[in-house]
C-alpha cells in the first residue's frame, strides 16, 4: 500500500502484531508488510542530511533469538513453570477475569519473557547470551515504549516473585524482597501503587493477583526510593548518625569496615536483613555503568556531566547493596535504554541486556500512544530539499545562532519562531474550541523543549507580552515555565514538602502566600505533575516551556502540540521529546478491535524514522466525553458496606451421603473435546498430505480402568486447595468420596450427547478422562449441597470490610444517570433494563439505598466446568427495613448462571451465619416488571 496514509494503527493492542509499516528505500515509500517487525532501533545514516532519510535499522539480535522461543513455549503450555506461575499466567489471560482489565500484548510478552528466562527448561535457552553491564549484578531489561504500561509489568514481576517465594521458601530463583528505584520523587510517589498494603494498589485495581493470594503477596516487603537516596554518605555523615543514635555506637577503628553495612541498613530500612533481593529500576536508562572509554575520549560538561553523576550514584549504590546483601536480579524498564558509547558525545550505545522489545513504532501501530503528525511542507519560497523550514527550526540559518546564545529575556525571538508559534497556536486554538464545545473544562496543552534557559525565558516573555498572535495562548497564569534546576531539587527529595501558606500579619491586605525555596520547588513539581488534571494546581496550564526533557514519568494526557527548539542529533532525542506528548486519553477499542487514533502535532522535531499521516486532516480531536464517577459526600447517608469474603469454608457431616436420584445429570458433548488428531509432515514450510500420522487416545482409554478414574476424581476432591474441615479421619473421608464418585460414574447421571460415544465404553472412558474437571466440580457440588453442616466465611485480613466509600474515582463514556439513593455519583448502565431498575430503586419506598456493582470490587467466586471464575452481581440494595439484598438481572437463564446463584446462595448463608453484617438476601430478576414483587417478598422474609 503506497500513497497517503490514512491511519497508522494497523494492529490490535491485545494481540501479537500481525503487520507493520515498512519503508522501501528504492521506491521511497511506506508499505504495510505482513508479519511482525523485528526487534531493533533506527539510527541516522552517517553523514546523511536528506530530509527523507529512513535511517539504518539495527536489529537487537538477542531479542530476535528469544521471541520465537518464548512463542513456542507459550503455545506448548509454559513448560517447566511452577504451579504458582502457571496460576498467575492463567489468571492474567482468563477472559472472565479480564473483562475490564485486559492486558496489552506487549505487557504479557514482557513478563512471559522474564518468566521463560527464569523457569523454562535449560535446553530451551541454549545459545542465548545476555551480556551484562560489566558489573557483578545480573540485569535484564524490558524495552517498552512510553505509555505501554511499565508499572503494570513491575507489579507483575513483584507478584510472580513474592508468591513463588512465599509458596516455596527454598526456591533460590525467587525473592520476597524488592527494592524499587525511580528517577525522582514524582515517579516514586506514583510507584506506591506497587505496595500491596496500600488501598490504591495495582494488584487489586488491575486484578493482577487472585483475591485468595493477596495475603501471601503481603508477606513480601518492598522499599521504594528515588536514585538520590542511594547517594553514598561520607564518613563524617556516618559518624554523625552514630553520635545522634541513628546507628549503634562502634569503635572508631571499625567504622570504615562497617560503613557498607550502615549504608545498607539506611537504604533498606525494615528489610535491611533481607538477602538476595530483587531490584526494579524504573526509567533504567539513567542507571548505566561508566565506560572507561567514555571518560577518556571527551570531557563531560553540562547535562552530560550530570547524567554521568546520576548513573554513578544509581549503579554504585546498587553495587554496595549487592556486596552486602546480594542482589538476585535487576529488572530494568525503559523506553530508551541507551548509554553514552564513549566515541562521540552525541552517540548512544544500546543496553546489551535487553531481553524484550516493544518500541515506539510498535506502540504507534498498535495505537497504544498518540499518532505523531510532523510538519513536512510549507509554502515558503526558501524551502530547501522539499522540506519545511518548520521541520527542524533550530537548524534554520535564521534561528540557530540567534537562540544559541546568552540573551536577555526581553530580546525578541526570530521571526521564523514567532511565525511557527502562530501557526501551531492557531491549530492549538482550533483544538481548544472543539474541546470546549465538547464540554471539556481542561484545555489542550502545547509544550516547548528549548535549547537553553535564556531561550526559555525569551519564549515566556514573548507569550506574556502577546508577541505570539494567539491571544488565547498568551495568558501568563496558564503558561508554565519550568526551571529545570528548581524542578530537579524538588525531585531529589525523599518525600513531598508540606506546602504551608504563610501570611504577613502586619499587613491585613497582603494575602499572597510566602513560600520557602523548598516549598516553591515542591509547588513547581506538583504543578508539573498535575498538568491537565481537574482540581489540581496544573489543571488550567495550557502552555509548558521547558529546557530539559520535562520530568521523567510526566504523564500529562492533554498534550496535543509540541515545539522542538534544540539540536536533535539522534533518533533517541526525538523519541524522548515526542514521547512526552504521546500518552493517550482514551483506551476504548473500536468495532474493528483497534484503538481510535489520537494525535499530537509537531513542529521542530525531525522525526523521520516513522511514516506520518498525510493530508490536511482535522486538528487533534477532543477526547471522547466521559462522566466522572465517584462517591459523593452529599449522599454519604447512602453508603453501603459489605464483608470482603475471600472464600467459604465448609464443615461437613462425619458421614457423607448422596441420593443419586436427586443428583442433576451431567451432559458431556464429545465434540467439545479433541479425541484424535492427524499430523502432516512439514517440508519446505508446507504440510505434505501424503505423509501423515494419527494420534488418538484409544490406547490411554484401554489401559485405564474405571477404578483408576474414580480414584483420580476422588483424590482431586480430597487434595483440592479448599480442603474440607473434616471432623473424622481423612482416610475415612477419602473412602466415602471414592464410594460416592464410583456410584456416580457407573450411573446414568453422565450423559454423552452422541449415542456412539455413550455406548462404546472405550470412547466413554476417553471423554470422562478429558472432562475430569467438569465431573469433579459437578459431583463435588452435589456432595457439598447435602452434606454441609456449617458455612464459614474467610475474610481478607487486610480489608475485612469494603464500602462504597473506597471506590476510586473513574470515568466512563457509557450511559449513566445521577441517582438520589446511591452513594456513588452516577449509576452506570449496560442496558436499558438496568436503567429502569435503578429508576425504580430511586423512587421506591421499599429501598433505602442501592449501588450498581461497577468498580466496587464486590465479587462472588464460583466454579464452573472446573474453572474458578468471578461473578459480579448487578446491584446491592439496603431495604427500608435495614436488610441487604444482592440482586442479579438476567434476560435468559443458563447452567452457568444457575451455578453462579448456587455460590451466591452459599455466600449469603455464610455471611448470615457469621453475623455482624446485618441480614442478607438474594434474588434474580428475569423481567423489569418482577422487581417490586421480589423486594416485597424479601421484606416479608420469604426469601433466604
Amino acid at each position: 500500500m503506497a500513497g497517503t496514509i490514512d491511519k497508522l494503527i494497523i494492529n490490535s493492542p491485545h494481540q501479537v502484531p500481525q503487520k507493520h509499516w515498512y519503508y522501501d528505500r528504492e521506491n521511497r515509500n511506506f508499505y504495510i508488510k505482513e508479519g511482525r517487525r523485528p526487534a531493533g532501533y533506527v539510527m541516522a545514516t552517517p553523514n546523511s542530511k536528506a530530509f527523507d532519510d529512513p535511517g539504518i535499522f539495527v536489529e537487537i539480535d538477542t531479542v530476535n533469538q528469544i521471541r520465537p522461543r518464548v512463542k513456542a513455549w507459550r503455545e506448548a503450555g509454559y513448560v517447566g513453570v511452577t504451579g504458582i506461575t502457571k496460576r498467575l499466567l492463567e489468571h492474567w489471560q482468563d477472559p472472565e477475569e479480564r473483562k475490564d482489565r485486559r492486558f496489552f500484548f506487549c505487557q504479557m510478552e514482557a513478563i512471559e519473557t522474564l518468566i521463560w528466562l527464569t523457569e523454562a527448561p535449560a535446553a530451551e535457552k541454549v545459545g542465548i547470551d545476555i551480556r551484562g553491564d560489566g558489573g557483578a549484578i545480573e540485569r535484564w531489561c524490558s524495552k517498552m515504549a512510553t505509555g505501554s504500561g511499565k508499572t503494570i509489568i513491575m507489579s507483575m514481576i513483584i507478584a510472580w516473585n513474592f508468591l513463588n517465594k512465599v509458596t516455596s521458601p527454598t526456591d533460590p530463583r525467587f525473592s520476597k524482597y524488592a527494592l524499587v528505584v525511580a528517577p525522582g520523587l514524582t515517579v516514586k510517589s506514583r510507584l506506591r501503587v506497587l505496595l500491596p498494603t496500600n488501598d490504591d494498589n495495582y494488584y487489586e485495581e488491575f486484578n493482577i493477583v487472585p483475591a485468595a493470594l493477596m495475603d501471601k503477596l503481603r508477606q513480601g516487603k518492598i522499599i521504594i526510593h528515588n536514585w538520590h537516596a542511594l547517594a553514598w554518605d561520607s564518613q563524617d555523615k556516618i559518624d554523625a548518625k552514630v553520635e545522634k543514635g541513628y546507628l549503634r555506637s562502634v569503635d572508631k577503628r571499625q567504622r570504615m569496615e562497617i560503613s557498607g553495612e550502615a549504608y545498607v541498613r539506611n537504604i533498606l530500612g525494615e528489610m535491611s536483613n533481607a538477602r538476595n533481593i530483587i531490584v526494579l529500576n524504573d526509567e533504567a536508562h539513567h542507571a548505566w555503568r561508566l565506560n572507561p572509554e567514555a571518560t577518556g575520549k571527551y570531557k563531560r560538561t553540562g547535562s552530560d556531566k550530570d547524567s554521568a553523576e546520576e548513573a554513578t550514584i544509581w549503579v554504585g549504590g546498587l553495587d554496595k547493596i549487592h556486596e552486602q546483601r546480594g542482589i538476585l536480579k535487576c529488572f530494568d524498564l525503559s523506553a530508551t535504554p541507551f548509554t553514552p558509547s564513549g566515541k562521540k558525545a552525541a552517540e548512544e550505545a544500546l543496553f546489551t541486556w535487553i531481553v524484550s522489545d516493544f518500541g515506539l513504532n510498535d506502540a504507534i501501530e498498535s495505537g497504544l500512544v498518540k499518532t505523531p503528525r510532523v510538519v513536512v511542507r510549507d509554502d515558503s519560497e526558501r524551502t530547501k530539499e522539499l522540506k519545511s523550514r518548520l521541520y527542524h527550526i533550530y537548524a534554520d540559518d535564521e534561528v540557530k545562532d540567534d537562540i544559541n546564545r546568552k540573551a536577555d529575556e526581553t530580546e525578541p525571538l526570530p521571526d521564523l519562531l514567532i511565525n511557527a508559534y502562530t501557526l501551531l497556536g492557531l491549530d492549538w486554538e482550533e483544538t481548544k474550541n472543539e474541546w470546549e464545545a465538547a464540554g471539556h473544562s481542561v484545555p489542550p496543552v502545547m509544550i516547548t523543549v528549548a535549547n537553553r534557559t535564556e531561550t526559555s525565558s525569551r519564549i515566556k516573555y514573548a507569550f506574556d507580552h502577546n508577541q505570539v498572535h494567539i491571544p488565547e495562548l498568551c495568558v501568563p497564569e496558564k503558561t508554565l515555565q519550568i526551571d529545570s534546576r528548581v524542578l530537579e531539587s524538588a525531585e531529589s527529595e525523599s518525600e513531598a514538602i508540606e506546602l504551608d501558606i504563610e501570611t504577613d500579619d502586619d499587613d491585613e491586605d497582603t494575602t499572597a502566600p510566602k513560600l520557602t525555596k523548598k516549598q516553591q520547588a515542591e509547588l513547581l513539581r506538583l504543578t508539573v505533575d498535575t498538568v491537565g488534571k481537574e482540581g489540581e494546581p496544573g489543571e488550567q496550564v495550557q502552555n509548558v516551556i521547558s529546557v530539559g526533557m520535562l520530568s521523567e514519568g510526566w504523564d500529562a494526557k492533554t498534550v496535543t502540540h509540541i515545539m522542538g527548539l534544540r539540536a536533535f542529533s539522534s533518533q533517541l532525542l526525538c523519541e524522548q521529546v515526542v514521547g512526552r506528548g504521546l500518552r493517550r486519553v482514551s483506551y476504548d477499542v473500536g468495532e474493528d478491535g483497534l484503538f481510535e487514533a489520537e494525535y499530537v502535532n509537531i513542529f521542530g522535531v525531525p522525526f523521520t524514522f516513522l511514516p506520518h499521516e498525510g493530508g490536511d486532516g482535522p486538528p487533534p480531536p477532543p477526547p471522547t466525553p466521559k462522566t466522572k464517577i465517584e462517591p459523593t459526600k452529599e449522599k454519604a447517608q447512602h453508603e453501603i458496606t459489605w464483608p470482603n469474603v475471600l472464600r467459604i469454608d465448609h464443615v461437613y457431616r462425619p458421614k457423607l451421603t448422596i441420593d443419586l436420584s436427586k443428583v442433576k445429570t451431567l451432559e458431556i458433548d464429545p465434540y467439545e473435546s479433541i479425541t484424535e488428531a492427524e499430523l502432516a509432515a512439514i517440508i519446505s514450510g508446507k504440510a505434505n498430505p501424503k505423509i501423515t500420522a494419527a494420534i488418538g487416545l484409544n490406547k490411554i482409554a484401554e489401559d485405564t480402568r474405571i477404578q483408576t478414574i474414580v480414584f483420580k476424581i476422588a483424590s482431586t476432591i480430597y487434595n483440592s486447595e479448599k480442603r474440607p474441615d473434616w471432623k473424622g479421619s481423612k482416610e475415612i473421608f477419602l473412602a466415602q468420596v471414592v464410594r460416592i464418585v464410583e456410584q456416580f460414574i457407573v450411573s446414568e447421571k453422565i450423559q454423552i450427547k452422541n449415542d456412539l460415544f455413550h455406548q462404546d465404553n472405550t470412547k466413554r472412558r476417553i471423554l470422562i478422562i478429558l472432562n475430569m474437571n467438569k465431573i469433579v466440580q459437578h459431583i463435588w457440588s452435589e456432595i457439598r449441597a447435602v452434606n454441609t453442616e456449617k458455612l464459614t466465611p474467610i475474610f481478607d485480613k487486610e480489608r475485612p470490610i469494603r464500602s462504597t466509600t473506597d471506590v476510586r474515582t473513574w470515568y466512563t463514556s457509557k450511559p449513566c444517570e445521577w441517582t438520589k439513593k446511591s452513594h456513588i455519583s452516577h449509576s452506570v448502565y449496560d442496558s436499558g433494563w438496568e436503567a429502569n431498575e435503578a429508576y425504580f430503586f430511586d423512587k421506591s419506598d421499599l429501598v433505602e439505598s442501592f449501588v450498581k456493582n461497577d468498580h466496587l470490587g464486590f465479587t462472588i467466586l464460583y466454579n464452573h466446568k472446573g474453572v474458578i471464575r468471578k461473578f459480579y452481581p448487578d446491584f446491592i440494595l439496603r431495604l427500608a427495613n435495614g436488610d441487604y439484598m444482592v440482586l442479579e438481572t438476567k434476560g435468559f437463564d443458563s447452567q452457568q448462571n444457575q451455578t453462579k446463584r448456587e455460590y451466591l446462595d452459599e455466600w449469603i448463608k455464610a455471611v448470615n451465619n457469621q453475623g455482624g453484617f446485618g441480614e442478607w438476601h438474594w434474588d434474580v430478576s428475569f423481567h423489569p416488571s418482577d422487581i417490586e414483587g421480589l423486594l416485597k417478598k424479601c421484606m416479608e422474609k420469604e426469601l433466604v
